[in-house]
Order: structure tokens, then C-alpha cells, then sequence
């Protein structure tokens, strides 16, 4: 009887030794697949779960497009929207995705390859690799005038450069003219040195497909007479008659600062004449004339 006890009681022991073994080996396991689940739900996030931002171009015909299936490499693809605006994603066939931002796109796909039943939870991502469907004209004091295309991240100043920068007689502001859906027409000035005194926005604004870039001709000023380089000079901001000749590198010894006449149409389109003093404002298509000095 004691040899019955004493084996019962070595069975109950080893079977709570065994228990606390298991535990022991399960709880990383746990711990494991809890860190898993943590950094699959980060990297689905990450793949664009979360809406991208509105200002994103929409895609078109000609535009190259990265589709990528988190867990199935082998759906992934790099194709191109054709004419009728679809896309051919694997299993599925042809999407239609013209008109749409690359996250709506993207969740395009994922319906189609839910309801084909092909991919029990797909998440995609869809990413402009190349976009030709987006095209702004580029028009005025440029090197190049013409069509380019853009993209999300294409900026104001990226755009100048694709039309061979601005030319010597350009304007430090320029346009950015939008139509909008109602057939009526934005203009945003844009100050390509940012901020100035007039407070008008840098260029932030970002570009999107049908806008037009004007680069106008900068406002010029003419000084002749007595100075050192009389010629044609653009206007800077808030520029006054002392610096319009400094511009024009300075009085000659015959000239006097006391007899600066200016040439300008009124209000009303009159050419007329009157005196300048050193601190006046020089105002576009001015005519100054620096006369001799009287003794």
C-alpha cells in the first residue's frame, strides 16, 4: 500500500514537472507570434493601408505603375495604363484605373482579386513609377516652351528645369494657372525667391496635369544720360531711382544728382515729364535721364 502511494504521488510530481515545461516553451511561442502579428499589421500599414495624400496625380493612359501584393511576390508587377485606361494585374486580368489616384487604384485591385477569390485578404500597393499622362505647359521666358510631363513629387522649380530654366529677361514672379472643374480659371503668383516684402507665397504649390507655368518678362526700366552703362534694366523689388543708378554703375563726372528727369505714362496713357529725387520709386518702362551738371 505504501509502494501504491508513493508511486502515485512520483506520477502527479512528474506530470506538474512536465506542465511547467510546456508553459515554458509555449509562452515564447506566444510572445513570438504576438510580435508577429504586431510587425505584419506595421508592415500592412506601411504598404498603404492608410489613405496617401489627396494631392496625388491621377492616373491616365501612358503612365507606368509598380503593383506590389504584401505575401505574394509573384503578383507583383510593373505595367503600363493603356489606352482604354485598365491596367493587367496577374489572375485577375484587366483593371480599369484611369481617373483614379494610385490608393484608390490600388484598392481597385484588391477587390478584384478578393471577388475572383484568389487572394482571401490582398493588400496592395500601387506606385507611379513613370507618369506620362500628366503633362503641364511650361510657356514664356523659358529656355524650352513645351509639354512636360510630372509627377506627386514634381515641383515648380523641377518643372523650370525640364524647360531649360528661365532666360536672363524673366520674372522673379510667375503663374501657375489652373482650370478647375467648372471650366473656371486659378492664377497663383509665385515668388521664386520665396517670401518677399508684398508677402506673396514662395513656390510651394504643387503642380498638377492640365496647369499652365507662365514665366513672364521681367518689368524693365531705362536709364540714359550721364551715367557710367546707360541701357535697359529689369526692376527689382522696391527698387528707387538711387539704386536704378547704381545699376548702371554710377554717375559719370559730368552728371548731377540734381537734375534726374523721368519719362512715364500716367494713368491715362500720357507720356509725361517731371523731376526725380534719389529716393522715388521706379516704376515699369521708365525712361530716367541723369542730365549734365550746370557748372
Amino acid at each position: 500500500m505504501f509502494a501504491h502511494f508513493w508511486f502515485a504521488r512520483s506520477n502527479s510530481i512528474l506530470t506538474l514537472a512536465m506542465a511547467v515545461v510546456i508553459a515554458a516553451f509555449t509562452y515564447p511561442v506566444r510572445a513570438q507570434q504576438g510580435a508577429t502579428e504586431r510587425t505584419t499589421e506595421n508592415a500592412l500599414s506601411a504598404l498603404g493601408r492608410d489613405p496617401l495624400p489627396s494631392s496625388l496625380v491621377k492616373l491616365g493612359p501612358g503612365d507606368s505603375v509598380a503593383i506590389q501584393v504584401f505575401g505574394q511576390p509573384d503578383l507583383g508587377s510593373t505595367v503600363y495604363v493603356a489606352e482604354d485606361g485598365t491596367i493587367p494585374v496577374a489572375l485577375t486580368g484587366a483593371v480599369k484605373v484611369s481617373g483614379m489616384t494610385p490608393f484608390e487604384a490600388a484598392k481597385k485591385v484588391e477587390g478584384a482579386l478578393r471577388d475572383g477569390q484568389f487572394v482571401n485578404d490582398p493588400h496592395v500597393t500601387l506606385t507611379v513609377t513613370s507618369g506620362r499622362s500628366q503633362r503641364v505647359s511650361v510657356l514664356g521666358e523659358v529656355g524650352s516652351q513645351g509639354r512636360y510631363p510630372i509627377d506627386s513629387t514634381t515641383t515648380i522649380f523641377d518643372l523650370l528645369a525640364l524647360a531649360g530654366g528661365t532666360r536672363e529677361t524673366s520674372s522673379d514672379v510667375v503663374y501657375l494657372v489652373r482650370t478647375n472643374a467648372d471650366g473656371t480659371k486659378q492664377r497663383f503668383p509665385i515668388d521664386l525667391k520665396g517670401l518677399n516684402e508684398t508677402g506673396m507665397p514662395a513656390a510651394t504649390e504643387s503642380p498638377k496635369g492640365g496647369d499652365i507655368l507662365f514665366v513672364p518678362r521681367a518689368e524693365e526700366f531705362y536709364i540714359v544720360g550721364e551715367v557710367i552703362s546707360p541701357s535697359k534694366y529689369r526692376i527689382e523689388p522696391n527698387m528707387n531711382v538711387m539704386q536704378a543708378i547704381a545699376r548702371a554703375g554710377g554717375i559719370s563726372p559730368r552728371g548731377s544728382m540734381n537734375r534726374i528727369e523721368v519719362e512715364r505714362h500716367d494713368a491715362n496713357g500720357k507720356l509725361v515729364k517731371k523731376s526725380l529725387k534719389a529716393g522715388d520709386p521706379v516704376l515699369p518702362n521708365d525712361v530716367i535721364r541723369i542730365k549734365e551738371s550746370i557748372f
